[in-house]
């Protein structure tokens, strides 16, 4: 327990700290942001130029610490106005929470079942070392592993979009023929929409999950306890799953869990060639455009997604692994 709370104080100090550098370094800048904006936008309405006064400072006449506390009330209520350039007019929360379960339906579901497979393909590679398996399904997945995004991307779109014609090449559902809704057809043409650019990030993503976990494997195999328990006659698997698979696992939840708070942001560049709605399109929308208060509930959004999921790592790792727990 007292690890537990020791984590959640370094949770919520880590926050702290995000939001404060989050409020802080526009402020530090020189000149007025908001000036400047308003001259770039002079369509601008006063409910849009509060907001950024409350993002970025300058131009207000509230202090320094009256500042800070109306910019905490704004984060904790996820209220950071609307958007000035990528959809003006629209409020930025209501924006992100039309786009993230789109990216949490496709990369996040991507990225948990690229970490599955990886992790058993690793497992069962180790184990039988030398076999099949281990010489063939590895080397393949490490290299295309090394393939870029956009180009997996670009090559998924010409074979099976263009010359093949079996899937669609953009979008995530057909806006014509479709409306979003709970019926068989919608949800066929959502998962074709969504097949291209989820073997795109399963193809490149995979490859290190399978190699760091049968070095992870390899490893322990070599441990007395794995010794131990093969003499003690268990069975292969037993001694597989319990003795092998638990404790090469631990060292990977962490990046697991930091790829997972990095859903949020999406892949980008995957989002982008297939036209995707994602939170990650949006974000490369909102730099493009100088969209400020889109762009810092974004940035915000990603950090407390990371820090969530490197805090849910810590605990399950404390929870499988008891030596975690002990204080040094």
């Amino acid at each position: 327990m007292r690890f537990i709370l020791r984590r959640l104080g370094f949770f919520v100090v880590t926050v702290w700290a995000a939001v404060s550098f989050n409020f802080l370094i526009p402020r530090l800048m020189p000149g007025n942001p908001v000036q400047a904006l308003v001259a770039q936008h002079p369509h601008l309405g006063p409910q849009a130029i509060h907001a950024l006064t409350v993002l970025l400072g300058g131009g207000g006449n509230q202090s320094f610490g009256a500042q800070y506390l109306e910019y905490w009330k704004h984060v904790v209520t996820f209220n950071f106005g609307i958007s000035i350039t990528t959809s003006f007019g629209t409020p930025v929360n209501k924006m992100v929470f039309q786009a993230l379960p789109w990216t949490l339906g496709l990369v996040g579901l991507t990225t948990v079942i690229a970490f599955l497979l990886g992790t058993f393909i690793g497992l069962v590679s180790a184990w039988k070392r030398g076999g099949f398996l281990d010489s063939a399904l590895p080397p393949i997945f490490v290299i295309t592993s090394a393939f870029p995004y956009f180009w997996v991307a670009l090559l998924g779109v010409y074979v099976f979009s263009i010359r093949l014609n079996l899937f669609p090449n953009g979008g995530a559902y057909n806006f014509l023929s479709d409306s979003p809704g709970l019926d068989w057809h919608y949800a066929v043409d959502v998962l074709q929409h969504a097949f291209l650019p989820a073997m795109t990030i399963l193809i490149t993503s995979i490859g290190g999950w399978i190699l760091t976990m049968r070095n992870n494997v390899i490893t322990v195999l070599a441990e007395d306890y794995v010794r131990m328990a093969r003499a003690k006659g268990l069975k292969p698997w037993r001694v597989m799953w319990t003795y092998a698979g638990k404790n090469a696992i631990l060292p990977n939840l962490t990046g697991f869990a930091m790829s997972l708070g990095f859903v949020v942001s999406g892949a980008i560049l995957v989002e982008y060639v297939f036209n995707y709605p994602g939170v990650g399109s949006m974000l490369l929308a909102a730099v493009r455009g100088l969209d400020y208060p889109l762009m810092q509930a974004l940035f915000l959004l990603i950090t407390v997604a990371v820090l969530f999921s490197v805090l849910a790592a810590d605990i399950v790792t404390a929870l499988l692994d008891p030596r975690t727990r002990e204080v040094g």
